[in-house]
């Protein structure tokens, strides 16, 4: 390319891109219009203009380009080279236009956007999941993540804005100043064995009954340990002392299937591990219940939600206030 050349590229340039910086929506709207039904006054019934006014539209654009953007002819019109480049890129931009449009819509409504969640593992499994799933079934655009972690790790995130919500209790230490504590729940345990356990043939057991099976549990200062622990001390007994330490689920799992190892774990996942008849777990029946301190539903104080966020934790608040009809 010689030097004339490349500098009458440069205008050409240079004046293609001031026209389309001047060509308006309503421009554009118009050009493909005409492209789609290929008679004036067709495009201006589509978009609700009158034909005066759709005609002195498409006069601005083919002053504002220099050229001829459609022929006319007595049938119809059909677009010419330039015309044929705007109505591509006509139709790219309201297509984006378009589909931004709907996302904003969507946004707004709570349908779309994405929302992270903190829970402790019995809320997680009894609350989070079927609001989730009520919540998808409103809507496949919204993109969820649930971590399950001690209340310790979830209070840092929350307070790091890493969660729009948690399910946690609140450690010692924590401003509660900060903190929106919406609604509270007592969670029960019960003690998992496996299937055909020797205790499982006996009825209003006591604790003393548990005392020569080695045991799964939380580590030190976890809620469900301390329960344990505190339920023994109440009466006088000394705590367990066979003991694997695991927070894993599957870890117990594995453990309490090939022992004789007795297991406790909150309500809600142990309905879970148990399941059906054929999953391999049961629940002893104890005399008395053991129950941990209450979880609570918090967010920060002062907080603005998105929609998304807080569709789902109205769905977790509800099925908090009435667990029967998660459903």
């Amino acid at each position: 390319m010689n030097l004339f050349t490349f500098c009458i590229a440069k205008v050409v340039c240079k004046y293609m891109q001031d026209f389309l910086t001047r060509l308006q929506l309503r421009h554009f709207r118009l050009i493909h219009a005409i492209a789609e039904y290929g008679q004036l006054s067709l495009a201006a019934d589509r978009l609700a203009i009158t034909q005066p006014a759709a005609s002195r539209t498409l006069s601005e654009v083919e002053r504002l380009v220099g050229a001829a953007v459609f022929e006319r002819h007595p049938k119809g019109m059909t677009p010419t080279q330039i015309g044929e480049a705007l109505i591509r890129h006509s139709g790219i931009l309201l297509h984006g236009l378009d589909q931004a449009a709907s996302e904003l819509s969507a946004y707004r409504a709570g349908r779309s956007g994405s929302v992270r969640v903190g829970a402790v593992t019995g809320a997680a499994v009894g609350f989070v999941v079927p609001a989730i799933q009520a919540l998808k079934r409103e809507t496949h655009d919204a993109h969820v993540r649930v971590d399950v972690d001690p209340s310790v790790d979830l209070m840092t995130g929350l307070l790091n804005r890493e969660y729009d919500f948690v399910l946690s209790r609140v450690p010692p230490g924590y401003d509660t100043q900060e903190l929106q504590v919406l609604q509270g729940r007592v969670e029960h345990l019960e003690i998992l064995v496996r299937s055909g356990h020797p205790l499982l043939r006996e009825k209003g057991l006591g604790l003393a009954a548990l005392r020569d099976y080695p045991w799964v549990l939380q580590s030190p200062g976890m809620p469900i340990r301390e329960a344990i622990v505190q339920a023994h001390l109440s009466l006088g007994q000394t705590p367990p002392q066979d003991v694997i330490d695991s927070t894993s689920l599957l870890v117990m799992m594995a453990y309490l299937r090939t022992s004789d190892a007795i297991s406790p774990a909150a309500r809600e996942v142990a309905e879970l591990v148990k399941g059906s008849d054929s999953a391999g777990f049961s629940s002893l029946d104890l005399r008395s219940k053991f129950t941990m301190s209450p979880y609570h539903l918090i967010q920060l104080k002062g907080r603005k939600l998105n929609p998304i966020a807080e569709r789902l934790l109205n769905l977790v608040q509800a099925i908090l206030s009435h667990p029967d009809r998660q459903s």
